[in-house]
């Protein structure tokens, strides 16, 4: 009998990606289409033997899938779901697809929250490998050491995709809960669809302007979904965040425990080296274990006890967990280092909110000065998000690039002035809308020992690259 096909409509976003990348290993025949192609997820899809047709046209339908499984990339007017709906064919979007094929043969333990979801979710599925639990697993990034966004479980890998799906509970899986919307036929929240057994809410502030109208509404979806999560469960709660706090006033049934909170979950004095931090995680006031993190800031020392207890939780001590966090390699695009030309480094990271960014940097400017550095810290910024095309976070942009020596902003495809929302930075920032002027002015005032942070949520139009040869 021939394998079920689904085809997988904006398979090259994270997450779809990912997704179609777990359908493929469990026995299904995958395909996809989207209209932009780039690494890592073009080559993680190749790698996985995953066709993918460049656009969103109607003769997709000459494939004859079974399924046909929607991102929320797909809109009303492409032909493709035009043609989808005028032959009534079954389509159903990526989360619910997830939640009702996959997610029930597993343990979830899923990571939400505006910043460190895929960080935490990292950290937390190395934790269960480093323990000998083989997770599956579904992140926004690529854990260096998995090297891949997404896998299933090595007990769950089958060549029968039927097999796959029913059954117990075998396997933990360890997902990225985004509060994005789900489809363009489904505008709930994407977590909605995942039932978790242990739950971790790192932070929420706005985001998603262009769906959600303010912090009330994305605080309303964090409640729908904690209305899901089962008594038998854990929630692991950032105690500094007074959003979070209204949303589990709103009411909460599954049992609570809060990190950055001196009576749960907390952290003792911080040691640093050039390289690394070096805390105990205390629980209740007590160690449990000793951190030797080589993630640098207090986000990150966050997201660090986050995964420790959201570990626990599941059942795994947290001594051992502390233990397996001095062996994490970090995750791509977080503060990953692309290459170094002349002592100047290249840096990639994904920040892309004024609170992303502003931690982003001051993480790397502690960095400097633990090593003494005597270069300076130039960043580069792409507004990209929604979010920011609409320019909602624009007026907090200046402070959060203060940590910067120097500020170059993209503003190509804006529709409001980035140099007006920039002038609080005086003469350190300047503005291109020209890609190859941005990178010649990058490259003209770089200098030996500096470190350029380049800090997008997209491509970038390949600019890391075009730097590197630049420079050189």
């Amino acid at each position: 009998m021939p394998a079920m096909h689904l085809h997988v409509i904006g398979i090259c976003g994270t997450f779809m990606g990912g997704l179609a990348q777990l359908a493929r290993s469990c026995g299904f025949r995958v395909t996809g289409c989207d209209a932009n192609v780039y690494p890592p997820m073009s080559t993680q899809l190749a790698q996985a033997g995953i066709e993918v047709i460049q656009g969103f046209e109607a003769d997709q339908l000459d494939l004859a899938a079974d399924v046909w499984v929607v991102g929320n990339v797909a809109r009303r007017g492409m032909p493709l779901i035009e043609a989808l709906l005028n032959r009534n064919a079954p389509m159903i979007s990526g989360p619910q697809w997830l939640g009702q094929v996959l997610l029930p043969r597993h343990r979830v333990l899923a990571v939400a929250g505006t910043h460190g979801k895929t960080t935490t979710s990292a950290l937390l599925a190395w934790i269960l490998e480093a323990a000998g639990h083989k997770p599956s697993f579904l992140i926004g990034g690529v854990p260096e050491n998995f090297g891949v966004s997404a896998r299933l479980s090595p007990s769950l890998v089958t060549p029968l995709a039927a097999s796959a799906i029913n059954g117990d509970r075998i396997a933990p899986f360890v997902i990225e809960a985004d509060e994005y919307d789900t489809a363009f036929f489904d505008k709930r929240s994407k977590f909605l669809h995942y039932r978790a057994e242990v739950a971790v809410l790192n932070n929420l502030e706005f985001d998603h302007a262009d769906i959600f109208s303010d912090l009330t509404a994305i605080e309303t979806q964090f409640h729908h979904w904690i209305r899901t999560l089962p008594a038998a469960g854990r929630l692991i709660v950032n105690g500094r965040e007074p959003a979070l706090a209204r949303v589990i006033d709103r009411g909460a049934w599954t049992p609570l425990e809060f990190f950055h909170h001196s009576e749960h979950w907390s952290i003792g004095p911080v040691e640093g080296g050039q390289d690394h931090e070096v805390f105990e995680v205390l629980w209740r006031g007590q160690p449990q274990g000793q951190i030797h993190s080589p993630l640098l800031g207090e986000h990150n020392r966050g997201n660090v006890l986050a995964a420790v207890a959201a570990a626990r939780a599941y059942g795994i001590e947290a001594s051992e967990a502390c233990a397996a966090i001095s062996a994490f390699l970090g995750v791509k695009r977080r503060m990953q280092l692309r290459g170094e030309v002349r002592g100047i480094q290249v840096l990639d990271d994904f920040a892309h909110h004024p609170t992303a960014i502003a931690t982003t940097l001051e993480g790397l400017r502690a960095q400097m000065q633990r090593r003494q550095s005597p270069g300076r810290l130039l960043a580069v910024l792409e507004p990209r998000s929604n979010t920011m095309k609409l320019g909602v976070m624009s007026s907090r942009l200046a402070s959060s690039l203060e940590s910067a020596d120097v500020v170059f902003g993209y503003s190509g495809g804006l529709d409001w002035d980035l140099s007006a929302a920039l002038a609080p930075l005086g003469s350190k920032f300047q503005t291109h809308a020209d890609l190859q002027d941005l990178v010649a002015a990058v490259v003209q005032a770089a200098k030996p020992g500096d470190r350029i942070l380049v800090m997008s949520n997209g491509g970038f139009g390949g600019i890391h690259e075009r730097l590197l040869a630049a420079l050189a």
